[in-house]
């Protein structure tokens, strides 16, 4: 029996398959290095990742594994995810009362093939005051989040307008996951709880 492997640590991205589309996901977390290489643009690099991801874990050939890499990109700087409060606090002004891109890259192994691609959405977000700003960094919600912030959770009363794929977003576009997954000749469907 295949399995539907989920690479990936992320409770957002577990979520999405498991309650919103009702699958059965085996969580295996890659480690992978996720330093950029010297000039390497932002779409490369979260393809890189996704695909790094879904080598590094062990599945069988009628497996179907999926991995995603998440990057939020400000006036051309990445936004990782923040190590310390003042880092997060640090973000949260940076992208306040602006609008941003978020890129997430999805690559699907199945039967010793791979399919990767690309969505990029743009964000904005309201204009905060510091103590806003202040509160939510306290409600340590930013602190696992690239860009230090999480449209689907707390932080989501700061945003004012999605353009693009709000599950590639949250870190896993189902879309282009469901189109990716049919593109190797499976079904992710197949895995639906019964």
């Amino acid at each position: 029996m295949s399995r539907l492997i989920l690479a990936s640590a992320s409770p957002r991205r577990h979520d999405l398959l498991v309650n919103r589309l009702g699958l059965t996901v085996d969580v295996q977390v890659p480690d992978v290095d996720e330093t950029p290489q010297r000039a390497e643009a932002p779409v490369a690099l979260v393809q890189r990742l996704a695909k790094r991801k879904a080598e590094a874990v062990t599945a069988d050939a009628d497996d179907v594994v999926i991995a995603a890499d998440t990057l939020v990109i400000v006036d051309g700087d990445i936004l990782g995810k923040p190590a310390t409060p003042d880092e997060a606090t640090s973000m949260l002004r940076r992208l306040n009362g602006t609008t941003h891109s978020v890129l997430t890259a999805v690559c699907v192994r199945h039967d010793e093939r791979y399919a990767t691609g690309v969505e990029r959405s743009h964000i904005r977000i309201r204009r905060m005051s510091n103590e806003e700003i202040d509160w939510y960094v306290n409600t340590g919600e930013p602190m696992d989040k690239a860009g230090g912030y999480a449209v689907q959770g707390i932080g989501g009363i700061f945003v004012e307008h999605v353009d693009g794929s709000e599950t590639a977003v949250i870190g896993l576009p189902l879309a282009q996951t469901h189109q990716l997954v049919s593109s190797l000749g499976a079904d992710l469907m197949a895995f639906r709880t019964a």
